[in-house]
């Protein structure tokens, strides 16, 4: 019994010994792990950072009356290219009751002031007739006479000044009835008109609606929005995280969702100071103008559009894809590994410089004509499926 157990311990050592003889057998028929390798290229490598936002105009003016009343006809329509001074819209007064009456007594008071005056006058000139006839004769003295004469001229002066009055309170009458009067010619009240040159991006207002003139107390009622179009600007938010990654005078390429295949150059000359939380994070104001673009291409107001802030740019440089490069564990110092045989490789170290995320600026350590290991890219053995 002993026996056969011992027979059966040793069946089993052998057993055991030709499946490992079998095993090692069969592992060193299989072809060694292979790795790819890659080459340095010339890349022009950019990083950037993204904003969202639109295209407006950089100054927006907003033309608005200074009287109230009814549009009574607008000359213009959104698109039309106008200069200073141009007629916009004509408004009809609409009078005040109150101001009506008050400018109507206050013609009364002047026309009876004007007529006091002259009353005035007319009794100082024949007194002044007799004296000067008395002085002339040599009966009154050229002091007297210089009294007289001096009441004379100050009568004649005041018939002078409640005219101007009297003038001034029609024309005040006239104003406050139909908003203009004569003499004012292209200053009538009535008129809106540009005061600048540019577009008309929008008339929000037809004929028959009622304004308000703009004061002290109103913001008054916007007969038009005019602009010049080729001065455009891009007004957008960046986001906290990215905030200090930029700063003015930096390059942005303009990309507008409705012109296709096209990017616009721009310079970075604002960022806010204060962000703003919108949606639980806080975003901060950025302005950029852009540079004039061919007469061909018409950018119209708002549109929306995404700018790309570049950070850091390296054109033509040596560049090998982030996937090749790998960090020492304990200096954290990049290094590839360059293949030196067959299948043998050796490291080297590397100086990087711009990154896109995709490719890597390299500034020393390798050559163009490098074949580099790609190190997470194992091809499978061809005993399992063949190389890739």
């Amino acid at each position: 019994m002993k026996r056969t157990g011992t027979i059966i311990f040793l069946l089993f050592i052998v057993v055991a010994f030709l499946f490992g003889i079998r095993y090692l057998w069969l592992k060193d028929k299989q072809d060694p792990v292979v790795y790819d390798t890659e080459q340095a290229s010339i890349q022009t490598i950019v990083r950037k950072t993204v904003a969202t936002g639109s295209i407006v105009p950089k100054e927006e003016v907003l033309i608005k009356p200074n009287i109230s009343g009814i549009i009574k006809e607008i000359y213009v329509e959104a698109g039309d290219n106008i200069k200073s001074g141009d007629l916009i819209a004509q408004i009809e007064v609409v009078p005040n009751v109150s101001s009506l009456t008050n400018a109507k007594n206050n013609i009364a008071a002047a026309r009876t002031a004007v007529e006091t005056a002259k009353l005035a006058f007319e009794n100082q000139k024949s007194i002044y007739d007799r004296q000067k006839a008395l002085f002339e004769k040599g009966v009154i003295s050229a002091n007297d006479f210089d009294g007289i004469q001096n009441s004379y001229n100050q009568a004649e002066q005041r018939v002078k000044q409640e005219q101007v009055n009297y003038t001034s309170a029609a024309q005040n009458y006239d104003i406050i009835k139909t908003g203009t009067t004569s003499g004012l010619g292209n200053a009538a009240t009535t008129q809106i008109r540009s005061t600048i040159t540019g577009m008309i991006l929008d008339v929000p207002v037809k004929a028959g609606n009622q304004v308000i003139e703009a004061n002290n107390f109103n913001d008054g009622t916007t007969v038009a929005t005019l602009a010049d179009v080729d001065k455009m600007i891009f007004e957008g938010k960046v986001d906290e995280s990215e905030v200090g990654k930029i700063k003015e005078d930096l390059p942005l390429e303009i990309t507008v969702g409705a012109i296709e295949n096209k990017t616009f150059d721009a310079t970075l000359d604002y960022i806010a100071p204060k962000g703003v939380a919108e949606n639980g994070a806080i975003q901060f104001e950025i302005k950029g103008t852009l540079k004039k673009t061919d007469s061909t291409t018409f950018i119209r107001a708002g549109l929306s559009a995404n700018a790309s802030i570049i950070l850091q740019k390296a054109e033509d440089v040596l560049a090998v894809k982030e996937a090749v490069v790998q960090y020492d564990p304990k200096t954290k110092k990049p290094f590839v590994e360059v293949e030196i045989g067959d299948q043998q490789f050796e490291r080297r170290d590397i100086e990087m410089g711009v990154s896109n995320g995709i490719f890597v600026e390299v500034k020393s350590g390798i050559t163009k004509d490098d074949k580099i290991k790609v190190w997470n890219q194992i091809k499978a053995p061809t005993g399992f499926g063949g190389r890739g």
